[in-house]
C-alpha cells in the first residue's frame, strides 16, 4: 500500500533515471537544483523573512547539501537534513521547496542505508514529521498524511534495496553454477580427448615394445600409428582450447575444424582397428542434433578406449540407431566384463553426464552374452 503512494508520485521513473547517470552527476543534480529552488523560494521571501535571512540561507545549504551526499552517507545526511527542516520551520518560516530534499534524502535511507542502518529510517521520519509541526496551529490529518507519504517513500526505497540486492545474490549464484558447469564442461572434453588419445597411445606403444625384436616392420606400423595418434590429438586439443578462447582455430586452408560426431566413427573404429580392437559398425539414424551428434561420439569413443584399455577386448559392436522414438547408443564389448565391487570411473561418470545434459539416460553393467556394456537413451530433438 505505501509504495503504491511513490509510484503515483512518479519515484520509481525518477530513481531509475537518476540511476543510469554517472555517479557525481546523479549526486550533484538533485542538489543543484533543488538549492537553486530553495535559494530562490528563500530570496522571493525576504520581506517575510527578514533579518533571520542568515539563518535560512545557511539552513537551505545544510538542506541542500545533504541531497549530494544522499548515497555515501545516506544515514548521516538524513539525520542533518531533517534537523534543518526542523529548525527551518521553527526558527524562519516553513518553505514550500524545503521537504522535497527531506523526502528525496527518505527515499536514500532506505535504499542505500544498509540492511541494518536503513531500520533508522522510520523513527528518524516519525521525529521530524513531529519537529516540523511542532507548535504550528494545523489540522491532524495534515501531519499523518505527510507522515504516511514520507514512511511510503522510506518503504519504496528500502523494498528497492531488498530487490535489488535478491537479484545480486541470484545472480552470483547463477554466475557460480554456471561456472561449475562450464568447468565440468571443460573437464569431461579433456577428459575425453586426453584419455582416449594418451591409453590408445600407451596401447600401441606396449605392443610395438612388445614386438619389437621379433617384427620389427609391424613395430614400425605401432609407432606410426602412435605418431598419427598424437597428432590427431594435438589437432582436436587445439580445438578444444580455441573453443575456450571464444574463437575457434583455423585448419591451414582457412576451413574451421570439424567438430567430433558420428561421422567420423568410420575413422575412429579404423583407428581402434589398428590398436587391436575390431569394432563392427552400425548406425540407423537420421541426422541429430548437434549436442546429440557430439553426445553420441563422446560416449562411443570413451566406451571403445576403455574395452581396449580394461576390458581386454579383441571386438566391440557399435548400435547407434533410432528406437521408440529416441536415439540410442549401445557399446558391447566381449571382454572380461566389470569386475566385483566395480564403480564407474570419470569416463563412465563422463557419459553418464553428457546424456544427463539432454536429458537422457545412461547404462553400463555386463552384457548380455558377457564383456561389458555401455547404453545410453537420448529423447528425440529436431533435426538438423
Amino acid at each position: 500500500m505505501l509504495p503504491t503512494v511513490a509510484d503515483r508520485l512518479g519515484l520509481p521513473v525518477l530513481a531509475r533515471w537518476l540511476d543510469r547517470l554517472p555517479a557525481p552527476l546523479a549526486d550533484a543534480a538533485p542538489a543543484v537544483v533543488l538549492g537553486a529552488a530553495m535559494l530562490v523560494e528563500r530570496l522571493g521571501a525576504a520581506a517575510r523573512i527578514g533579518d533571520r535571512m542568515p539563518v535560512a540561507l545557511a539552513l537551505t545549504v545544510l538542506l541542500a547539501l545533504p541531497v549530494a551526499l544522499r548515497r555515501r552517507a545516506p544515514m548521516a545526511a538524513y539525520l542533518v537534513a531533517t534537523l534543518a527542516l526542523t529548525a527551518e520551520a521553527q526558527l524562519v518560516s516553513p518553505s514550500p521547496v524545503s521537504p522535497y530534499a527531506n523526502l528525496l534524502g527518505a527515499y536514500a535511507a532506505g535504499r542505500y542505508g544498509g540492511r541494518g542502518r536503513a531500520g533508522w529510517g522510520p523513527p528518524l521520519v516519525v521525529a521530524g514529521v513531529a519537529g516540523y509541526f511542532a507548535g504550528q496551529d494545523v489540522e491532524v490529518v495534515m501531519p499523518v498524511g505527510l507522515l504516511a507519504l514520507w514512511l511510503a517513500v522510506w518503504t519504496y526505497g528500502w523494498t528497492e534495496a531488498r530487490r535489488l540486492a535478491a537479484q545480486a545474490v541470484e545472480r552470483r549464484r547463477a554466475r557460480a553454477e554456471l561456472l561449475a558447469e562450464e568447468r565440468t564442461r571443460i573437464a569431461r572434453e579433456v577428459h575425453d580427448l586426453l584419455g582416449h588419445s594418451l591409453n590408445l597411445m600407451l596401447v600401441q606403444a606396449g605392443a610395438a615394445r612388445r614386438l619389437l625384436d621379433r617384427t620389427p616392420g609391424r613395430s614400425r606400423e605401432l609407432l606410426l600409428e602412435v605418431e598419427r595418434t598424437g597428432n590427431d590429438a594435438l589437432g582436436e586439443l587445439d580445438r578444444v582450447l580455441g573453443l575456450l578462447r571464444g574463437a575457434p582455430p583455423q585448419l591451414p586452408d582457412g576451413a574451421p575444424p570439424v567438430e567430433p560426431g558420428l561421422d567420423q566413427l568410420p575413422y575412429l573404429a579404423e583407428r581402434m582397428g589398428r590398436a587391436g580392437l575390431a569394432v563392427d559398425l552400425h548406425r540407423d539414424t537420421p541426422p541429430l542434433p548437434a549436442e546429440q551428434d557430439r553426445c553420441a561420439y563422446r560416449v562411443v569413443q570413451e566406451a571403445l578406449t576403455n574395452a581396449l584399455r580394461h576390458s581386454g577386448a579383441g571386438r566391440a559392436a557399435v548400435r547407434v540407431v533410432r528406437q521408440d522414438g529416441a536415439t540410442v547408443v549401445e557399446v558391447a564389448d566381449d571382454g572380461s566384463g566389470p569386475p566385483p565391487g566395480h564403480r564407474p570411473g570419470r569416463g563412465l561418470t563422463g557419459i553418464a553426464e553428457r546424456a544427463a545434459r539432454l536429458h537422457g539416460s545412461a547404462e553400463h553393467g555386463p552384457g548380455p552374452d558377457g564383456g561389458f556394456l555401455v547404453r545410453v537413451t537420448l529423447p528425440a530433438g529436431p533435426q538438423r
